[in-house]
């Protein structure tokens, strides 16, 4: 979240006095007023145009306008430029303002007073404020955080005690209660102040926060405090083309040539007509007269750096976005979610992707959660993992517990014999399970449960418990209500220390009916096991060991524990934890001390291991990309094992590979010693190193195909200066790449990294908030929309549900709108070069007085009605193979990746192409016509013949060129090269016509011109010869080409299909789950016996950063 942020040079407080504005403004804080739109009917037209002229293309073409006006310099009317930049002008303010009255309409545009602020339902909040009470009992609010951090499900926050009465009108008039906070951050889980009222100080947590962009659910009015307001900005990225600067220098450096020809022509010649041809008042010498010759020239030639050129690719983007948009081979119809195109500026790179990074858990995997095999007291459970007939060895739980949940599965009837025989050891384990969790439950009848979990893995494991006899029934704030064998027990929860991604573990404290006091944990195995008390050291090995397994399966693993606390010992840590609670300075510090201290010293009951499967089509998308010279990086915070594993089952890693290195030192000294031995060489086919050498000529020289695994510790040496480009230069000669147990910020670095030291272009996709810095570092970003919400999704350019349509999003739509782009701009200058350059040969004919060939409707006209439209649909539509050819064939995708389509290579020939064009369409007609006459003997050698015959010439010309640069035709690629050349007639023909001439004589001089032309049989012999000059070159280059040296699409269109191609291995933490649900449960307040306030628990599977 943005906060909205106070003008205050250094703010070290926030202070805030409900009722008391006179206070509140001796701070200077921000003013209160929401305004949601950008412009108004008054400020609309002259706010938009200034944003719009900040655009260098449109200030330059206003330039030129401001010149047309100036009679001594231009020789063309100013609608010539004035007509583009109008409709330039005009779409983009359409579409400015239409996005601004959706945002406008989206949030209610209502003044805020830093007092009270009364929401009703569904309301947006529009500044950060202080929960002062609500409708719903003990001042609690329900709300919707999408828009701060992508969840769509309900969230609890509640006032507190001394001002959840609060809700009537009068009681908030006398309120005056002060506020001392920490100052405006972007903090969205953390909040630290003081509430001063009655002579009392109350503590202020996140709880009682509600942020600015939450939306108010299920609760019918709720009061607040303003805190934090002020100004929101939004910035936007422009990204210009580098040629258009390049072409304006070519642009300008032709004016000079035309302008210093006219100044030679002017003193050696011009000056003989002086007597009956003088210059224009302001000239007074040829010098002055080159000056204004040559912005007559940058007017006429502007062409080259076309107005439409940025409107069209607009609109071509916005064409292959809905094309995303409307496949419906990446529509998935189980959960019913379409690909979605959130941005129409990065469509062409998507077909230039060399790296990707991906997250694994829900965005390799499905992150959907069932419970497989677990380790009790050293016994291990759980036979059937890669079992082909799984379902014949399936448990039926019914005889045996009629609360069975009837969904779950489990194969080993071991265990279900252990519980029934009523193992101490078994039933503790799922007493754990069944108490140690932030599960909501729902009794839709008699015996039919629904747990809303706030993360699949916990659903999965109090599931577990559930069917093997120890049901989760319901919570109040200070008890936990079980069924044990049968039999209901009623625990008093005394605590719940919670979890977060620094402690990775979770702990209740719980009192049994018959008074002992017992802390139940469960957590990552390497922050568990190191906090068990010493004589669990040979259960442990064992477990470990259990958990080695376990994640070889690719499991996610979780270390049960347990410790029985005496009163005295509960009573001691109670007030300490109670003095941390209630901390105005570093709260959650003194939390993490306080937990820290009574989980010491426990007891191992076993672990859990959890299957997470992997998406359908995983392994086969991941091949087809290999073989598409795409590199996969795989950033996860699971374990290493698991990670390897995954990697395996999913094909990135094959027991083909040369070797597979394994770097997972814990120092920089660690590291450097396995590089030496690595630079000794030897080792087996996993063998634990560093980086092999550093030198680039060496990586190059190295063959076979590699892997590298790679732990958190050891990347964070990898990542530092010293040691980050030979991290760089070995990564990238491996085939393969995973990165195990890493924080979102180092995958966030190792994104980055791969932009500074490659010139490549990077993809990150993920499913969870946790891969949200990653996906915002690589230049593209993909989202899942999983189980994990839609934080990634808010976050990407590009989303959609499955992993596997990642290879039609990038070998279909990405090389499609690569390619179409590609041919799009090369046909684009090649066009307007033709057009433009033939002014610069009739420069030299013309005593270079900035005289135009064409009339000025024509140039008008040819961008924006003769040649814009085909240019468009082959842009839109045009395609080299289909698309299952293109998924067929993944080395068809390299091209983009090597940048052969449009580079600078094939810019300068389509630039050499254009000007050998528009040499020919000058030249010929020319030629031709000086000595033609027509058939009554009557010459030809006229300037508006000329004319007419070298503008039908470029309009048939860049026609035919566009027939043969068109790959896939259309009804609308016909429609469009066909209309448009009937279109050029027509208008030719109106535009010489005697009613014009009528209506406005003084514009239309040259009536008939064109008929007569037209009808005279050289004139067509004329433009035939020019077509076939300019045409059959291009014509047997490409025969050539295509015989001597086919490219790969060549090929594929011509031939049948070919073939394409297809591993096994490697404890897993497993713990999504998320801080701020323990505090919330034991607060004593925030239950709301309905069905409604289960339901705000229903969809939430947000993830630890961690995983």
């Amino acid at each position: 979240m943005i906060h909205f942020v106070s003008f205050v040079s250094v703010e070290e407080e926030r202070r805030v006095r409900a009722n008391d504005r006179e206070y509140n403004e001796k701070f200077q804080y921000a003013s209160n007023c929401i305004v949601t739109s950008k412009y108004n009917i008054i400020t609309f037209l002259p706010v938009n145009l200034f944003e719009q002229f900040q655009e260098v293309a449109n200030t330059y073409f206003l330039f030129l306008l401001i010149l047309q006006l100036i009679p001594q310099i231009s020789s063309l009317s100013w609608f010539t430029t004035i007509v583009p930049l109008a409709l330039v002008l005009s779409i983009t303010a359409v579409k400015d303002a239409t996005d601004d009255y959706c945002i406008s309409n989206a949030v209610p545009v209502k003044s805020v007073q830093r007092s009270e602020y009364n929401l009703s339902f569904h309301i947006c909040f529009q500044a950060d404020l202080l929960l002062l009470s609500s409708s719903e009992p003990h001042g609690l609010c329900y709300i919707e955080t999408a828009e701060l951090d992508g969840e769509t499900n309900m969230k609890v926050r509640q006032s507190i005690s001394v001002t959840a009465e609060l809700g009537d009108p009068n009681n908030l008039a006398s309120f005056n209660g002060e506020v001392v906070c920490e100052p405006p951050n972007n903090k969205l889980d953390r909040f630290c102040g003081t509430l001063y009222w009655r002579d009392k100080k109350y503590t202020l947590t996140n709880q009682n926060m509600l942020l600015r962009g939450c939306v108010l659910r299920n609760t019918e009015a709720c009061y607040g405090l303003v805190i934090f307001a002020g100004w929101n900005f939004l910035s936007f990225d422009l990204n210009c083309m580098c040629l258009i600067y390049g072409i304006f220098g070519f642009l300008v450096c032709m004016g000079v040539i035309l302008a210093v020809g006219n100044a030679v022509w002017e003193r050696e010649v011009g000056s003989l007509f002086q007597s009956y041809l003088p210059w224009n008042p302001p000239v007074d010498n040829f010098l002055f007269n080159a000056f204004l010759s040559f912005w007559s020239y940058v007017i006429i030639l502007n062409t080259v750096v076309p107005i439409s050129l940025y409107v069209s690719v607009e609109v071509i983007r916005l064409g292959h976005s809905y094309f995303i948009n409307w496949d419906q081979h990446m529509f998935c119809s189980q959960c019913n979610t379409a690909a979605e195109a959130r941005t129409t500026t990065l469509n062409e790179e998507l077909g230039q992707v060399e790296y990707i990074f991906s997250d694994k858990t829900g965005t390799l995997t499905q992150n959907i959660m069932s419970f497989n095999k677990c380790s009790i007291n050293g016994q291990t459970y759980g036979k059937c993992t890669h079992c082909k007939e799984v379902s014949k060895h399936l448990l039926d739980f019914t005889p045996f517990n009629p609360l069975a949940d009837p969904d779950f599965c489990f194969c080993d009837d071991s265990l279900l014999e252990s519980v029934k025989v009523g193992d101490a050891h078994t039933h503790e384990f799922f007493r754990l399970l069944s108490l140690c969790h932030t599960v909501m439950s729902e009794e839709l009848s008699e015996g039919e449960l629904v747990y809303k979990a706030q993360s699949p893995d916990e659903g999965a494991l109090v599931t577990a418990a559930r069917n093997f006899g120890f049901v989760f029934r319901s919570r109040t704030p200070g008890t936990i209500t079980t069924t044990e064998m049968g039999r209901p027990v009623t625990y008093t929860l005394l605590a719940i220390l919670d979890f977060n991604n620094i402690r990775k573990r979770m702990s209740v404290i719980v009192r049994n009916p018959e008074g002992r006091i017992r802390l139940y944990c469960k957590g990552a195995d390497t922050v568990l096991l190191e906090r068990l008390h010493p004589c669990n050291q040979e259960l442990m090995n064992i477990t470990s060991d259990h958990l080695n397994e376990y994640a070889a399966d690719g499991l996610r693993t979780l270390a049960l524990a347990y410790k029985d606390l005496s009163e005295e010992e509960w009573e001691i840590w109670s007030e300490s934890h109670s003095c941390a609670d209630k901390a105005t300075d570093y709260r959650e510090d003194r939390l993490a001390a306080a937990y820290e201290q009574i989980e010491q010293d426990m007891m191992l009951l076993g672990a859990t291991a959890i299957e997470d499967k992997l998406q359908e089509g995983v392994p086969e998308t991941i091949a087809v990309l290999s073989l598409a010279n795409i590199k996969i990086w795989v950033l996860t915070g699971d374990k290493q094992e698991t990670a390897v594993n995954i990697g395996y089952s999913c094909k990135m890693l094959t027991d083909d590979m040369t070797e597979v290195f394994i770097i997972s030192g814990h120092t920089v000294q660690r590291q450097e010693g396995d590089q030496e031995e690595r630079r000794g060489g030897g080792g087996g086919k996993e063998q634990q190193s560093s980086t092999p050498p550093h030198s680039s000529n060496l990586m190059e020289n190295i063959s076979g195909e590699f892997a590298l695994i790679i732990n958190g510790h050891s990347l964070a040496h990898a990542l530092e200066a010293d040691m980050e480009l030979e991290f760089v230069l070995t990564a990238c000669a491996c085939k393969a790449v995973i990165c195990c147990r890493v924080t979102p910020l180092q995958k966030a670095l190792v994104v980055e990294l791969i932009k500074k030291h490659k010139r490549a272009v990077t993809l990150a996709i993920g499913d969870g908030a946790n891969d949200i810095s990653m996906i915002k570092s690589a230049h593209i970003g993909v989202g899942i929309s999983g189980q994990e919400g839609i934080q990634a999704v808010l976050a990407s350019d590009y989303s959609f549900s499955q992993f596997r349509f990642l290879q039609r999003l990038l070998l279909v739509h990405g090389r499609w709108s690569y390619l179409r782009m590609c041919r799009f701009l090369c046909y684009f200058f090649y066009k307007n070069f033709a057009f433009t350059m033939v002014h610069f040969w009739f420069g030299f004919f013309c005593g270079f007085s900035a005289q135009t060939v064409y009339d000025q409707y024509f140039i008008t006209l040819y961008n924006i009605v003769y040649t814009s439209l085909p240019v468009l649909a082959m842009g839109i539509f045009d395609q080299d193979v289909p698309d299952q050819r293109s998924l067929e064939y993944p080395k068809l995708y390299e091209p983009g990746q090597l940048n052969l389509l449009f580079n600078k290579k094939e810019f300068f020939i389509c630039i050499a192409q254009g000007i050998y064009t528009s040499v020919v369409l000058f030249f010929v007609p020319y030629a031709v016509l000086s000595e033609a006459t027509q058939s009554n003997g009557v010459p030809l050698a006229d300037y508006q013949t000329f004319a007419v015959t070298t503008a039908t010439a470029l309009v048939i010309v860049v026609s035919v060129q566009i027939c043969l640069d068109t790959g896939f035709w259309t009804v609308i690629n016909h429609v469009f090269v066909w209309g448009s050349l009937g279109f050029y007639f027509t208008i030719m023909v109106a535009l010489h016509s005697q009613t014009l001439f009528r209506i406005f004589p003084s514009q239309f001089h040259f009536v008939g011109s064109a008929q007569s032309t037209l009808l005279q049989p050289v004139v067509w012999l004329t433009i035939a010869l020019a077509t076939a000059i300019c045409i059959v070159p291009v014509l047997a280059f490409r025969f050539l080409k295509l015989d001597l040296k086919p490219q790969l699409s060549d090929t594929v269109r011509k031939q049948g299909r070919l073939g394409a191609r297809g591993g096994s291995r490697r404890s897993g933490y497993a713990f999504a789950h998320q801080e701020g649900f323990g505090e919330l449960i034991t607060s004593g307040k925030n239950m709301r016996l309905s069905s409604l306030a289960l339901a705000t628990f229903a969809s939430r599977k947000s993830a630890t950063d961690l995983l």
